[in-house]
C-alpha cells in the first residue's frame, strides 16, 4: 500500500480536466527546431507556422479545405504582425478563408493548449476537423521598451532583452532557472545527477535519428514563398545562404565530462549544458472528430483520452508535469504507472528529474526519444512537439497509453493523455 504524502493534492484537486471519447490525433509534422540564432534567426513565428502547417497538410494528404478551425499558439510577438499570426497561418495554408482562427497561449504549455482547445471545440460541436500549430522563434524575442511613448526623461532611457526579462518571475521575484535549483533542493538532486540525465537525453535524441525515427515527424525547411490571390505574398529564406535546413541542430553527442566542465548559470546544479536549447521552430496536428476519421477511411495516430491542467507554487513551477500528469491518469481511472510513454518537457535537468521522483516515475518509459535539453524548447511549439512524440513512441512500439507534459512559467503544469489508435 502506498503510504506517500502527495505534496500536491490541493493543485490536483483544483485541476481542470476533461475527457473525450471519439476525438483523434489524426496526424503531425513538424520543422527541425533550429539553434538560438542560427539557420532559422530571420524567420518570422508565423512564417514557421505556416510550413509547419504546409507540410502537415502535404504529408498527410488531407485537403486544407478539410479544416474548419484553426488554433495557433505563440509566446513572444516576434514580429510586427504578430496580431495575425494564426489567422495568416490559415490563410497561407490553403485553409478556406472563412475559416476562423485563435491564438491561444499558457507559457510553456501553449501547445497543448492547441490541441485542448481543439479537443474542446470538437466537443461541443463547433469543428470536426481543427488544424493546431505552435511556433516560436526565440531568435527574434524583440528588445523593448514600454515607458517610452510619452517620452524620457535624461539619462533614463532603457531597453531590455525581452529573451531575459520574459524568463523572470516577478510574483516571488526569481529567474525560471532559479525554480528549477529550488526543486534540485527539495528533491536533493546532485549536478552530477542532472548532468549525467543530459547526456542521456542527447544520447537518445542522437539514437534516434540514427535510427530514422524522427524522419517520419520532421520536414526539410527549404526557401519557399506562398502565394496568395489578392494578397501580398508570403515567405522564409534561411540565413546564411542555406538552401535546406533538414534536422535538429541542436542533437549532437555531448558527453558527461564536457557538461561537468561548465560553471552553473543559477548557482547550482544547472548550466547551459544541462537546461532546454534555445531554439527556434514550430510543429503542428491535426484533430478531429471519430466521424470525421471513419468518413474519410484515415488511421489515426492516438485517441484524445483527456487533459488536465494544474497550478503550483510559482517558486516550484517546474514541478508542474507531477500534479497534472496524475489528474489525467485520475480522470481516466488509471494509475501513473499504467502509461507506458511519458515526455515530461526537459526545462531543466533537475526539474524533470524532480517529477520523475515525485512520480515514482520508471525511467526507461520517459523521454526515450530525447527531450528539450538535446532537441530544444521553442516556447509555443513544444506542448505540439511532445504530443506527437509520445503518441508516436507508443504506436511504434505497440503500446497502449502515452502522456505529454510540461511544467510552465508562473507555476503550472498540463498534460495530455494519448490512446494507441491500432
Amino acid at each position: 500500500m502506498n503510504t506517500k504524502v502527495n505534496p500536491f493534492a490541493d493543485s490536483e484537486a483544483a485541476a481542470l480536466t476533461a475527457s473525450y471519447t471519439d476525438i483523434w490525433l489524426v496526424a503531425g509534422q513538424r520543422t527541425p527546431f533550429a539553434d538560438y540564432n542560427g539557420v532559422l534567426r530571420e524567420v518570422a513565428p508565423t512564417d514557421l507556422g505556416i510550413y509547419a502547417a504546409r507540410s502537415l497538410l502535404a504529408s498527410s494528404g488531407i485537403p486544407a479545405t478539410e479544416v474548419n478551425a484553426i488554433i495557433a499558439g505563440n509566446m513572444a510577438q516576434a514580429s510586427f504582425d504578430a496580431y495575425f499570426l494564426p489567422r495568416h497561418i490559415g490563410l497561407y495554408s490553403g485553409v478556406n478563408p472563412n475559416v476562423p482562427a485563435l491564438l491561444v497561449q499558457r507559457l510553456c504549455c501553449t501547445g497543448f493548449e492547441t490541441i485542448l482547445t481543439a479537443a474542446d471545440q470538437i466537443s461541443l460541436g463547433k469543428a470536426k476537423m481543427v488544424l493546431c500549430v505552435g511556433t516560436e522563434s526565440m531568435s527574434r524575442n524583440p528588445i523593448a521598451a514600454y515607458t517610452h511613448r510619452s517620452g524620457f526623461r535624461m539619462g533614463q532611457l532603457e531597453f531590455k532583452d525581452f529573451l531575459w526579462e520574459a524568463t523572470k518571475d516577478t510574483a516571488p521575484g526569481i529567474g525560471m532557472g532559479d525554480t528549477a535549483e529550488n526543486l534540485a533542493k527539495r528533491y536533493q538532486i546532485s549536478r552530477e545527477e542532472v548532468d549525467r540525465f543530459a547526456e542521456a537525453s542527447f544520447a537518445r535524441a542522437v539514437a534516434a535519428w540514427e535510427a530514422g525515427y524522427f524522419q517520419a515527424e520532421v520536414s526539410a525547411v527549404v526557401n519557399s514563398q506562398w502565394e496568395l490571390d489578392g494578397y501580398k505574398p508570403r515567405g522564409l529564406k534561411l540565413a546564411d545562404r542555406a538552401q535546406s535546413f533538414e534536422r535538429d541542430s541542436h542533437v549532437r553527442a555531448t558527453h558527461f565530462e564536457t557538461l561537468q566542465k561548465l560553471k552553473p548559470a543559477f548557482g547550482g546544479v544547472q548550466t547551459g549544458g544541462n537546461s532546454s536549447a534555445i531554439v527556434d521552430g514550430a510543429a503542428a496536428v491535426l484533430v478531429a472528430h471519430g466521424d470525421w476519421v471513419r468518413a474519410h477511411g484515415l488511421k489515426p495516430i492516438a485517441r484524445i483520452v483527456n487533459g488536465a491542467a494544474v497550478a503550483v507554487p510559482p517558486e516550484i513551477m517546474g514541478i508542474g508535469p507531477a500534479p497534472a500528469i496524475r489528474a489525467a491518469a485520475k480522470r481516466a481511472g488509471i494509475q501513473v504507472s499504467d502509461i507506458d510513454r511519458v515526455e515530461i518537457n526537459e526545462a531543466f535537468g533537475a526539474q524533470y528529474l524532480a517529477c520523475e521522483r515525485e512520480l515514482d516515475l520508471d525511467p526507461s518509459k520517459a523521454n526515450v526519444n530525447g527531450g528539450a535539453i538535446a532537441i530544444g524548447h521553442p516556447l509555443g511549439a513544444s506542448g505540439v512537439r511532445l504530443s506527437l512524440t509520445a503518441a508516436r513512441a507508443a504506436q511504434q512500439a505497440g503500446l497502449k497509453y502515452s502522456v505529454a507534459s510540461a511544467c510552465a512559467g508562473g507555476g503550472q503544469g498540463v498534460a495530455i493523455l494519448l490512446e494507441n489508435a491500432e
